[in-house]
C-alpha cells in the first residue's frame, strides 16, 4: 500500500481562523484579487494552480514562494517554471502584514487566493522553511501519467480517485505553454514524428497550428472559448478527448474516473461539480499542513523569517 501523507495537525483548520486575530483579512484579500482578476483575468488558472503545486511539496506551506539565491527552491523546478502571479502574493501579503503584522501566514494567503478564484477553503496554516526542487520533481504528478500513477499520485497524499477526477475541473480555466503537452503532437512516447492516438486528430490539427514542431514556446487555452470561466466545459472536452494534456484524457481509462466525465459534462451538473470542487479543494489543503507551533508565520512570503 502507497505510504499516505498527513498533516502534522490537519484538524486545527477551519473557516473563519482570522475572525478574531484579523477579521478583516479575507476582505483584503479579496479586494485585491478582485482588481488583480478584473484587469488580468488570465491570471485566475495560474492562481489556483498554484495551491495545487504548493499543498503536493511537503503539503500546503507556502514553500511554493520561497526563493532560493541558488535556484534550488520548488519554484525553480521545470513544473513551476510556467507558473505565473507571485507577485500577487506577495501585494496581498504585504496588504496583511499593514493591517495585521505577523499573523496572516503566506500558506493561508496561498490558500484564500484559490478561494477567491473558486471554492470556500479552511484557513490555519503555518509556513513551511525549506523548499527543495528535487522534491517539486519528484513530488509533483507529471501531466503525461497514466490514470493508475495518477491515482496513486494521489493516494499518496491522502487524496481519492475522486479528488483527482474533481480536481483536474481546474483545467477549465487557463492557458498552457506547448512545451507541456508538445510531445502528444509530434513525438509520442519518445517517438519522432508520431502522435498520441487518443488524442481527437481535428482538435490535434488545431494544436498544431498554434504549437509547431520547431516553433516558439506559445501559449494555448486549456479549455477553448471557455477558459476565462470556472465550467463543467472541461468534462465536455475530455469526453470528445480533446483534454489538453494526457492526465486529462487518462481520466477516461478508469471507470470511476470515467463516469465522473461523463456525468458532469452537461450544464446541468454545475452544481454538483461546484459542491464537489469545494469538497475536494478542502481536502487538498488539509495535504500536510503545520499548525499550532510548527512551522511560522513568515514577514515575507519569499523568505524564511531567520534570513
Amino acid at each position: 500500500m502507497p505510504f499516505i501523507l498527513h498533516g502534522v495537525n490537519g484538524y486545527g483548520l477551519h473557516p473563519g481562523f482570522y475572525s478574531t486575530s484579523c477579521p478583516q483579512a479575507e476582505a483584503i484579500t479579496k479586494k485585491i484579487i478582485n482588481e488583480v482578476i478584473a484587469i488580468a483575468p488570465s491570471l485566475s488558472g495560474p492562481l489556483l494552480r498554484m495551491f495545487f503545486h504548493d499543498c503536493f511539496v511537503r503539503g500546503c506551506d507556502a514553500s511554493i514562494l520561497l526563493d532560493s539565491p541558488i535556484k534550488q527552491a520548488e519554484k525553480d523546478a521545470p513544473p513551476n517554471l510556467t507558473l505565473r502571479g507571485f507577485q500577487i502574493f506577495d501585494r496581498v501579503k504585504d496588504a496583511l502584514e499593514q493591517a495585521c503584522p505577523g499573523i496572516v501566514s503566506c500558506a493561508d494567503i496561498v490558500a484564500i487566493i484559490a478561494r477567491d478564484v473558486v471554492a470556500a477553503v479552511e484557513t490555519g496554516r503555518r509556513d513551511g522553511i525549506i523548499s527543495s526542487l528535487n522534491e517539486a520533481l519528484i513530488s509533483l504528478p507529471s501531466p503525461s501519467l497514466t490514470i493508475n500513477s495518477l491515482k496513486a499520485s494521489f493516494q499518496q497524499k491522502g487524496l481519492t480517485t475522486k479528488d483527482l477526477v474533481v480536481l483536474s475541473g481546474a483545467h477549465s480555466i487557463g492557458i498552457s505553454h506547448c512545451s507541456s503537452f508538445i510531445d502528444r503532437l509530434y513525438n509520442y512516447t519518445g517517438i519522432d514524428n508520431t502522435s498520441d492516438p487518443t488524442l481527437d486528430p481535428e482538435y490535434m490539427a488545431r494544436l498544431k497550428l498554434s504549437c509547431t514542431k520547431n516553433g516558439p514556446n506559445v501559449l494555448v487555452e486549456m479549455d477553448p472559448g471557455s477558459y476565462k470561466t470556472f465550467d463543467v466545459h472541461y468534462y465536455e472536452l475530455v469526453s470528445k478527448r480533446r483534454g489538453l494534456f494526457q492526465s486529462d484524457t487518462a481520466l477516461l481509462d478508469d471507470p470511476e474516473t470515467k463516469g465522473y466525465v461523463e456525468a458532469h459534462r452537461y450544464d446541468n451538473s454545475r452544481e454538483t461539480f461546484f459542491h464537489d470542487f469545494g469538497t475536494s479543494m478542502v481536502n487538498l489543503g488539509r495535504v500536510g499542513v503545520l499548525t499550532g507551533n510548527f512551522g511560522e508565520i513568515r514577514k515575507v512570503c519569499s523568505k524564511v523569517n531567520s534570513l
